[in-house]
């Protein structure tokens, strides 16, 4: 590390589950020392995602079977609050979604990230066994992210690119983005299917339909009638209400057909078994959140008789966060930022996600 490091930092530390108030903004919090394979890094920005949301709130323990609201939850079980199963240890600092500039590496670390601007891909891994799911952790979660003036991570977490993109404008893709292709990928995507994708405003919504047109296939996405002009901006072939009173009547006046070959869904809740309905023989089911809902309703005679295929996507390929990487610097994916907040208002940042009025990602900024 160099002198012109300092000592302390600001950062915004989760001390337990629960609402807001359990995020701490302090300015005297230690500057992380990087372990010998990892590299230090000056934080530009961090972008929002609903994993430090539903973490802080304990919305993941199999307690609760509401809709994800970013408050306190009184059924949380302490035993599996997280998206892992299991508890973590507080103070926390959260924030996956890190872009800034290396500025020290450890020993053992690549030195040619020196000086270099990065982003961070958020899941953790054993190295020597990186493709083992039962070994992985979550950057903000088992290891302390990007809210705060530094934070460390191994090297081989870190995609270094030449882009004329913000600090804040990089910050929205590595958990949205990575997330979107990793569903895809699960769901075999190619350019003979059309994919429905629930939540299309929201970040990972709004990453599904690049992803998605990106390899050629045709999107449906559902969203809010008042976002539907920046929703077909991205893309999106045909865009619907988030909820319409005949799902399968909208596809087959838009489509001339009321069934669908793909869905991508992020929503869950009371539409789920609507959303089932609508695929094909031999459709495929795609999942990697919840927020209306963790609880849903299934005709197992609909699954098995109609030969789908589920899949849940949560831990993604290495790989993944490569050709993310390499989207951006070929200009294939596009940022869509909402809007930011500095560090200090990060509580106020958290409720605007919850409330779900933009279009896109918020991202926090150190500035």
């Amino acid at each position: 590390m160099t002198d012109k490091i300092p000592e302390t930092m600001r950062a915004m530390v989760l001390t337990g589950h629960g609402g807001v108030d359990k995020l701490d903004y302090r300015e005297d919090w230690p500057t992380p020392v990087p372990a010998s394979e990892q590299v230090l890094i000056k934080v530009g920005a961090c972008g929002l995602n609903n994993t430090d949301i539903n973490t802080r709130s304990g919305w993941y323990s199999k307690g609760v079977t509401e809709a994800t609201t970013g408050d306190a939850y009184s059924t949380v079980d302490e035993a599996d609050p997280t998206w892992g199963g299991s508890p973590i240890t507080f103070p926390r600092i959260q924030g996956a979604d890190a872009c800034g500039v290396v500025v020290a590496c450890g020993k053992d670390a690549d030195q040619s990230l020196m000086g270099r601007r990065v982003i961070t891909d958020n899941w953790l891994r054993d190295w020597d066994e990186p493709g083992n799911l039962n070994k992985t952790g979550y950057f903000g979660s088992e290891l302390d992210g990007g809210y705060a003036d530094f934070t460390c991570i191994d090297y081989r977490n870190v995609g270094a690119l030449d882009t004329d993109l913000s600090d804040a404008e990089l910050a929205t893709f590595s958990c949205s983005y990575t997330t979107a292709e990793g569903m895809i990928t699960r769901a075999h995507v190619s350019e003979k299917d059309t994919v429905l994708i629930t939540g299309a405003s929201g970040g990972v919504g709004s990453a599904l339909i690049q992803v998605v047109k990106r390899r050629g296939a045709r999107v449906v996405a559902l969203a809010s009638e008042n976002k539907h002009e920046q929703v077909k901006s991205l893309g999106a072939d045909v865009v619907l209400p988030r909820a319409p009173d005949s799902l399968a009547d909208a596809l087959n006046d838009t489509l001339g057909t009321n069934t669908i070959s793909v869905v991508a869904d992020i929503v869950g809740g009371s539409q789920f078994s609507t959303l089932i309905e609508c695929l094909e023989r031999g459709g495929r089911y795609t999942c990697s959140g919840a927020i209306a809902g963790p609880i849903v309703d299934l005709d197992l005679r609909t699954l098995y008789l109609s030969d789908l295929t589920f899949t849940g996507s949560t831990v993604v390929t290495p790989q993944i966060f490569k050709d993310i990487v390499s989207y951006i610097e070929r200009g294939e994916i596009k940022p869509l930022l909402a809007k930011t907040y500095p560090l200090s208002q990060l509580r106020e940042a958290q409720q605007a996600f919850v409330e779900k009025l933009h279009v896109g990602n918020i991202a926090i900024t150190m500035s």
